[in-house]
């Protein structure tokens, strides 16, 4: 399949809404016409609270060509999201709100610091737990 992005069709896996962690409306299918990052995790995780300045840093190089979008829960509640955002210095990144675990389930994750990557047609290409230097070469290779 050929991707047209004056009729994209959104794939299975991208066929869900949620919320973000400041109480806007995600519609995952708005993610379909450009590659894009999901990076699981949770406010009390360390590992995840070591990976935020990575990420931050792969969606500052990336602007525009792919999207990074964090999807907090595990237990972190609203209170905890919106704390380690601001900690994090992740504010300019969404930020869907799965505490229940329902967008970490569809994507078939298990630990809290994880990652996938979508293809530009919302196709699921990789996904991994989060080390640094792979994560950075993923993204590199999905915006070119």
């Amino acid at each position: 399949m050929t991707y047209d992005p004056s009729t994209p069709t959104t794939p299975e896996l991208l066929r869900f809404t949620a919320t973000t962690v400041d109480g806007t409306p995600f519609d995952a299918a708005t993610l379909v016409g450009k590659p894009a990052v999901l990076w699981f995790w949770a406010a009390w995780c360390p590992k995840c609270r070591a990976a935020a300045d990575e990420v931050v840093a792969v969606a500052h190089d990336y602007a525009g060509k792919v999207n990074v979008i964090g999807v907090a829960g595990l237990g972190s509640g609203n209170a905890g999201m919106q704390k380690f955002i601001a900690d994090m210095g992740l504010i300019e990144l969404t930020h869907v709100a799965d505490d229940l675990g329902m967008v970490r389930t569809r994507f078939g994750m298990t630990p809290q610091v994880d990652f996938v990557l979508l293809d530009a047609e919302g196709v699921l290409v990789h996904k991994s737990a989060f080390v640094p230097a792979e994560f950075r070469a993923l993204v590199a290779a999905l915006a070119n």
